[in-house]
Formats: structure tokens, C-alpha cells, sequence
């Protein structure tokens, strides 16, 4: 057998959430993972920062420079907080024993730098499935997640299960 460039422990499961039906089915998968590996469990929500851009009085074009709003991110926090806490409660173990990561800055990066940080052994996230254009102008956080990560990477599909 060849030595692999990642390990197969996944002791350490790193769950990447925002607030949609397709982040939950990750966290459900995330959380299956961990249970059958009696692994621990992390979730990171990244709130992309809120700036005057949002709502249009910055020309990305002109070069200039977006201006963030205060009040916004503290509403933004705590939705990540409420989010985070809800979704540890899907843990059969008890939230208690779920980390919760709640960061500031690009999904795709913070993302990885949180799996880094935390040492994960294995990524989870969810998708939306975009295409087309959609998919050109936003990207995917998935795609860029697996294409960068230095750990396996798990991408739930964003379509739901028939029975």
C-alpha cells in the first residue's frame, strides 16, 4: 500500500455551516461521520463581511474601497451565534461537546484556515449546486475548500433524497 499525503484518522470533523436546508444535511452527514469514528466535532460559520457595496455605494469598477458597518456585523454575529448553537443542538451528544467557530472574512479561506487551526481531519460542507452563471460570478466554497484543503474534504450534495 502506498502512504497516502493525508491521514485516515477522522478523529476531528470539521462541519462548515451557514443558514440553509443544504448546510443542515452537511452538518447531519458531519455528525454521522463523527458518531461512527467517535470522533469530535467542530462547526464554522464565516460571516462575509457586510459592506456599503451591499448596498450600492461602492463601485468595485471605480476602485473604491467598501466601507464596513458596524451595526450590521454585531447583527451578523449574533445570527452566526444562534445559528451555531442550533445546529450543535442536532448533536446526540449534547452541544457541550461541539466546537463552535464563528469567523469573520471569505468562507473559502477562513474555511481552510479554521481546519488548519483546529487541525481537522476531515472537512464537511454542504453545496448549493449553482451553475452557469451563478456559479461564475459567486464561485463555489466547496470547490475551492476541496481544491485547497490539506485534509479529505466530504461535499454533501445540495439536491434533496427521494425515497
Amino acid at each position: 500500500m502506498t502512504d497516502l499525503p493525508f491521514t485516515l484518522n477522522t478523529q476531528r470533523i470539521l462541519i462548515a455551516v451557514e443558514d440553509s436546508k443544504y448546510s443542515e444535511n452537511a452538518v447531519r452527514y458531519g455528525y454521522h461521520l463523527a458518531q461512527a469514528f467517535n470522533g469530535e466535532v467542530a462547526l464554522v460559520h464565516v460571516i462575509d463581511p457586510p459592506t456599503s457595496s451591499t448596498y450600492g455605494a461602492v463601485d468595485p469598477i471605480m476602485g473604491v474601497n467598501p466601507v464596513y458597518i458596524p451595526e450590521i456585523n454585531e447583527v451578523q454575529q449574533q445570527a452566526s451565534e444562534d445559528l451555531l448553537n442550533r445546529l450543535a443542538m442536532l448533536w446526540p451528544n449534547g452541544e457541550q461537546s461541539v466546537t463552535k467557530i464563528s469567523k469573520l472574512g471569505q468562507p473559502r479561506k477562513e474555511i481552510l484556515e479554521t481546519a488548519n487551526e483546529w487541525r481537522a481531519d476531515l472537512i464537511v460542507l454542504g453545496t448549493h449546486g449553482r451553475t452557469g452563471f451563478d456559479h461564475f460570478i459567486s464561485g463555489s466554497v466547496s470547490e475551492e475548500v476541496a481544491r485547497h484543503a490539506i485534509c479529505p474534504v466530504v461535499i454533501v450534495p445540495y439536491k434533496d433524497v427521494e425515497p
